[in-house]
Formats: C-alpha cells, structure tokens, sequence
C-alpha cells in the first residue's frame, strides 16, 4: 500500500471507528439495518441550512401527521406549509410537497442523479440520502464537511472560493465501504467536534493528521472572504383584529415566504415608509396605531417592519385566525404587544 494509500486508510479508520462509539443519536438515524428513504429524505431536506437541534421537533411532528410519502402527497398543501412555519427557507416546504407527490407516485430513486431531479434536491441532499439510504458510494459534502477538510488540509484559499478544491480534497477519502456511516461520520466530527468556534481538538480522531491543529490555530481555517455588509430593507405590516382573531392573508408562491400565510403589507423596500405612504396600503379604513416594530434577519437582508394595529373588517381575499402557523417575521409583528386604542391625533386612512 502506497504511502497516500495508507494515510487514507488510517483516517477512515480511525474517524468510523470514532464514529462508532461517539455518533450522534438522531431520530431519523439508523445504527443498524437499511434506512428508511422517506426518513432520510425528510430529514436531509429539514437539516438544510438549520440545525439538526432546531429540526427535530419537526421531524417528529411530520412524521405523526404524515408518517409515509403517500401521507404527505396527499396532504393540503396548506397544512404543510403550516406544520413547516418557524423552521424556515419557506420554498423547502413547497418543494417538499411538490417531491412527495412525484415519490408517492414514481417511487424512491436509488442513485444520486435519480433524486437530483425531485424539486429542492441539491448536489449534497442527493448525496446523502444515496449514501445513507441505498449504501450507494457518494462524496457528501455540506458545510461541516468543508470545514472539516479545510483544517485537515490547512486550505488556505479562502471560501466561497475554495468549495471545488475541498470537494475535490473530500472525494480522495471517500470510497465504497460504508458510504452512509462515512457521511454521517463527517457530518458529526464537523457538529460536535471541529465546530466553527472553539473547536475541541482535544477530542478529535483526526488531530495528529490536521494541518490546521499543527498551525496552533485550528479555527481560523477555513480562510474566509470579506463579507460585504447585508442590505437594509423597511416595510409596514398591518395587524387588523376582531375579536381576539387576526386578519391573514396567503403570501404569493413565489418570492421570498412563497404560499406562506402572512399579516398583509407593504411591499419591502431599501428607504423606510412614511406613515401617509404607509397606510395608502392598509387593508381597510380603520384607525391605525403605530405600535413598534419588528427585525428580522434573512439570509441576503435585514428587514425592519413598522406594525400598525387597528380594529379592522377587512375585505378581499384572506381569514381570521391567530399567529400560530405564521413566519418567525410575521409572529413577531402578531404577537407584539400593545393597546390599539388609536390617539386622538390619529385619523383614519
């Protein structure tokens, strides 16, 4: 065996038989036997971009609701966009719905290229679930595993810009001898140990072979590029209430919160709204009170919502209910407390 060769095989070895003993134990995890595609899928399309912490609560309510591909098929859209509100990245909900049914129709695919078709199936959720559902040889490459790599190797190019390189760098330790436990043992080095901050080398299976430990500080890799400053963006959502129910509307499928129920507003812009520009969008004449305001971070922006509530009928398209199956954003500005009896400055719109 060539020297490479056996590097390779030594970290294998060394980081399954880690895996082995200090593995995470998640509700969609199976340490032995054959996995269950629906399971995984459904967990892999939850964990992305969030926290297998934040998921599983989720997870379990899914699966009480919907405890099979033919279940949620067959669901409300509706229903699953609620059960999703407060996980977040709201198109994973729609795509979810829209996969399910080609699932319950077409069946399970077996290979990556097969579930790379279905709608919100990525490079790596096509990986992982081949990997961990059919034993099927893939290279499992998420967020943990590019920083894992990254202090292995000490990459210096900094990312984004790196991805290709750490890929690349993952693919030469990954083989066909038990694909699922590898990712999954690469997820979990990468949750528990290698973390973003404090990393606890101490603990890691891996530290004589990091270059990134040897360099005395193991937490400056992966080499980032500047970020540049989040945009700013304002609006003016509008809390109309009838005894003791809210005023909902359904947001449009596409853009950003697609299909989700929300508090009708404005639209959200760069500058911030006047009170006359804002309540030109209120949905009904009433007496308006501003009552504070609400911030919310996404992913490509800020946004700050002035709240304005009334005692309101409105007309149009929408229903009561309360703040239950809203967006965090929208949860905010519902639930934010306050006495809507308008100031005798106030008039309505």
């Amino acid at each position: 065996m060539s020297k490479p060769e056996a590097t390779r095989e030594n970290l294998r070895k060394s980081l399954l038989d880690w895996y082995d003993r200090n593995g995470r134990n998640l509700p969609w995890r199976v340490r032995c036997g054959r996995a269950d595609p629906y399971r995984v899928w459904l967990s892999e399309v939850m964990l992305q971009q969030t926290t297998a912490a934040a998921v599983g609560p989720y997870f379990e309510k899914f699966l009480g609701r919907w405890p099979h591909v033919g279940a949620l098929a067959g669901a409300p859209r509706e229903a699953v966009l609620g059960a999703w509100a407060g996980l977040g990245y709201y198109s994973r909900a729609r795509n979810l719905h829209a996969a399910a049914q080609v699932l319950a129709s077409e069946g399970f695919p077996r290979d990556e290229a097969g579930w790379r078709k279905l709608p919100g199936v990525g490079a790596y959720t096509a990986a992982a679930i081949a990997a961990i559902a059919f034993d099927q040889p893939a290279n499992v490459v998420d967020g943990n595993v590019e920083r894992v790599i990254a202090r292995l190797r000490a990459t210096e190019t900094p990312l984004p810009g790196a991805k290709a390189e750490l890929r690349a760098r993952a693919a030469e330790l990954a083989t066909a001898h038990r694909p699922g436990d590898w990712a999954q043992a690469l997820m979990d080095l990468g949750a528990t140990v290698c973390t973003p901050k404090a990393p606890r080398c101490p603990l890691c299976p891996w530290r004589r072979a990091c270059a990134a430990f040897a360099t005395g500080a193991p937490e400056s890799y992966p080499r980032r590029a500047a970020k540049l400053a989040r945009p700013e963006r304002f609006g003016v959502a509008f809390r109309a209430e009838h005894d003791g129910a809210i005023w909902l509307v359904r947001r449009p499928d596409k853009g950003l919160l697609g299909g989700m129920a929300g508090l009708p507003t404005t639209e959200w812009r760069a500058g911030t709204w006047s009170r006359a520009e804002a309540l030109k969008h209120a949905p009904a004449r009433a007496k308006w009170k501003r009552i504070g305001a609400v911030r919310h971070v996404f992913t490509h922006f800020a946004l700050t919502l002035d709240v304005y509530a009334a005692e309101a009928e409105p007309c149009g398209e929408g229903w009561w209910g309360d703040a239950s199956a809203l967006p965090t954003v929208f949860k905010k500005a519902a639930e934010m407390a306050c006495s809507i009896q308008p100031s005798l400055t106030q008039e309505p719109p």
